[in-house]
């Protein structure tokens, strides 16, 4: 198979819980063991990509700390040929980790060589959901200060791991593509932020694909990309996505609170729209295949 045939297959991320706890995603993985048995079974069902955020067993809180997710990413990796990435500190600007602190994990899992991939948001935006706005309780603002993400993508170079940018708005696109032009890491991949619950981008429409697609085509012509987004079902965009070359993320972390489908079926959701257009789904080995420089 030529490198037109692996360019041209889909990929499926997952991504399997994110910030919200038990409570607002009851079928969401929450325990170590738990996160890997989840991420293997939707690695069978199609997931070449999975994204993990991992929690104190004990407090239930979220662990931002290299210790926490070695164990995690090295016990799925033992047992399937996946790419597994880990999450950056996501709160209120007043109280998360600031400056290098923030990306610490990173550092180290990348010293340990468990890191092909990291999330990397080149941006910051007012996250406020609609039941907030309708009860007049502000958001928070997700701070991403240039100087922090000049930092991660050092670090994206030196130990030679791929930006996931998450793109909650235009602009994060504009500068993330300057930024990699400058830092000369390994290529990005745009995840395309769609909401139907939040107030921030573009709701999961085709007007918004074609807005962000024109403007990656300018500012980073060829580059990866792929749906997803916050409170929202994109299931029914990948028609588009497998048209234009694109891919996709499903999982619990991005869904509406209390979905009621497993991260699993979500996956194979995914993958049977797919296929029954007729196109492939693509395996780790063929993500990271893509990923490299061509001459």
């Amino acid at each position: 198979m030529d490198a037109d045939d692996t360019a041209r297959k889909t990929w499926i991320e997952v991504a399997l819980n994110g910030p919200w706890g038990p409570k607002r995603q009851p079928r969401a993985p929450h325990t170590n063991a738990s996160i890997i048995a989840e991420a293997l079974a939707c690695a069978q069902a199609g997931a070449s990509i999975i994204h993990v955020h991992v929690y104190d067993e004990t407090t239930g809180r979220q662990r931002d700390d290299w210790e926490g997710y070695a164990p995690v990413i090295a016990g799925i990796r033992e047992k399937a040929d996946v790419i597994v990435y880990p999450t950056i500190p996501f709160g209120e600007a007043a109280t998360a980790p600031k400056g290098a602190e923030r990306f610490r994990h990173l550092e180290e899992l990348g010293k340990r060589g468990l890191l092909e991939m990291a999330a990397i948001d080149p941006g910051s935006t007012n996250i406020t959901h609609w039941d907030q706005i309708q009860a007049d309780q502000p958001g928070f603002v997700y701070a991403n200060p240039e100087p922090e993400i000049r930092h991660a993508l050092g670090l994206a170079r030196q130990f030679r791991f791929h930006p996931a940018y998450a793109i909650y708005e235009p602009g994060f696109l504009r500068l993330g593509a300057s930024l990699h032009w400058r830092c000369a890491c390994p290529s990005p991949v745009y995840r395309f932020m769609f909401t139907s619950d939040y107030s921030f981008g573009f709701p999961p429409e085709d007007f918004a694909v074609t807005a962000y697609l024109h403007l990656l085509d300018r500012l980073a012509p060829g580059a990866q990309w792929m749906l997803g987004g916050l409170g929202v079902d994109v299931l029914p965009l990948i028609p588009r996505a497998v048209m234009e070359g694109g891919h996709v993320r499903v999982g619990l972390e991005d869904m509406p609170f209390g979905t009621d489908r497993s991260n699993v079926e979500l996956v194979e959701d995914a993958a049977g729209r797919i296929t029954r257009m007729g196109a492939e789904i693509a395996t780790a080995a063929e993500v990271r295949d893509t990923l490299k420089p061509r001459d």
